[in-house]
């Protein structure tokens, strides 16, 4: 089926992409999730190919590209791995636009051409041990003191937490506002200042590739040229943003199905049983067909949803829809193809094993599904 946003520029751009992944992360990939860590020199081939912070403004070393340049990075890069994508389409997606859309100028100079270039790696710190989806319930606060704010708190499992630069800190500026959510704001903390630390990297199940921490802040004195936006406007800003990034996780979950369609459908074929290849049996022909279908009506509704982000529209409860439903027919997914592949499926050396470990956390990021739910229903007025 055509997809109506992609030209042919874009198909380009996808070809030259493929061509560098194939030489520069397939054949590491296994190591890097060995290591728990995608290495810095990788990045920095991203940023001197373009494949960094695409749709960043072209004054700040950026293209300019629209976001359907995005969604082939994120479909690409997680034909890799989901390890690979989740932290670099949160490096150009999530993070990175908060500070193009609401950093101070001199800021934006100084920050995004080396976000662009790989030079500076970026994350976002909303969850804390004690405030998960609850963006209002968090702790970690900020206090103004002279030309600075003091920032103290803890916040846990911050994709590229270890590797960050530069880290979009969610926090409290207003201790006794009502509601809750009108005391967040934003700041932008680098690396390097005093009282900023950050944990070991996180023992996960899946995602293995992309480095995963805690971070501590202990009287961390932030310069308030550091913040983001307007002060005590951080949850409408995390709002508006929010969109973007849930839909980048039902892109990148689609992107996941179609690779373990693809494995399967190659495994079955090859695999006998009985003296006939698996592929002829109706139940394995019956569950592939029904996993296409979903698959094709997945990615038909993602795709218009693509299309309306791109014209700037307010799809809150269409991407939640997305975010929802793609990463649970990801997990689906993976549970029965890695069940096609019998007893092997369950072997490490077989991607579908990576797959399955990998699908489970995206129905819990960027809002637990649970959320998604309260939001559809909210926008159905109930």
């Amino acid at each position: 089926m055509k997809r109506l946003f992609l030209t042919q520029e874009h198909e380009m751009f996808r070809e030259s992409l493929k061509k560098f992944l194939d030489k520069e992360a397939a054949p590491f990939y296994e190591k890097w999730e060995e290591e728990k860590q995608i290495p810095r020199a990788f990045w920095k081939k991203m940023g001197e190919r373009g494949y960094l912070c695409p749709s960043t403004d072209e004054g700040y070393g950026g293209f300019g590209a629209d976001f359907g340049y995005c969604v082939i990075l994120a479909e690409e890069l997680d034909k890799i791995g989901t390890g690979l994508a989740s932290g670099v389409s949160l490096h150009n997606d999530i993070a990175t636009p908060y500070i193009e859309s609401y950093a101070k100028e001199e800021r934006k100079r100084e920050w995004l051409p080396k976000a662009v270039s790989g030079e500076m790696i970026s994350a976002i710190a909303m969850t804390e041990p004690g405030a998960g989806s609850d963006l209002a319930g968090i702790q970690t606060t900020a206090v103004k003191e002279g030309d600075s704010y003091i920032l103290n708190g803890e916040k846990t499992f911050i994709t590229n937490g270890h590797s960050a630069d530069i880290v979009v800190v969610v926090c409290k500026t207003d201790r006794n506002a009502a509601p809750k959510h009108r005391a967040i704001s934003l700041l932008a903390v680098e690396t390097g200042m005093p009282g900023f630390t950050k944990g070991k990297k996180l023992s996960k199940m899946g995602h293995h590739a992309n480095d995963t921490s805690e971070l501590i802040f202990e009287n961390v004195r932030v310069p308030a040229e550091n913040l983001l936006g307007e002060e005590n406007k951080g949850f409408y800003y995390l709002m508006e943003k929010l969109q973007q990034e849930r839909l980048i996780v039902a892109i990148q979950s689609i992107s996941s199905i179609e690779r373990m369609l693809e494995l399967t459908v190659d495994y079955v074929k090859q695999r006998k049983a009985f003296g006939k290849s698996i592929s002829s049996y109706q139940n394995t022909r019956f569950k592939l067909a029904e996993l296409r279908t979903e698959f094709e009506m997945g990615r038909s509704f993602v795709d218009r949803l693509i299309e309306e982000h791109m014209a700037g529209r307010d799809i809150t409860s269409e991407v939640s829809m997305a975010k929802w439903w793609t990463t649970e027919l990801a997990r689906k997914t993976a549970m029965e193809c890695m069940q096609l592949h019998g007893g092997y499926g369950y072997m490490e050396e077989f991607e579908i094993a990576r797959r399955y470990r990998d699908s489970a956390v995206a129905t819990i990021y960027g809002g637990t599904n649970e959320i998604m739910r309260e939001i559809i229903a909210r926008g159905m007025e109930l």
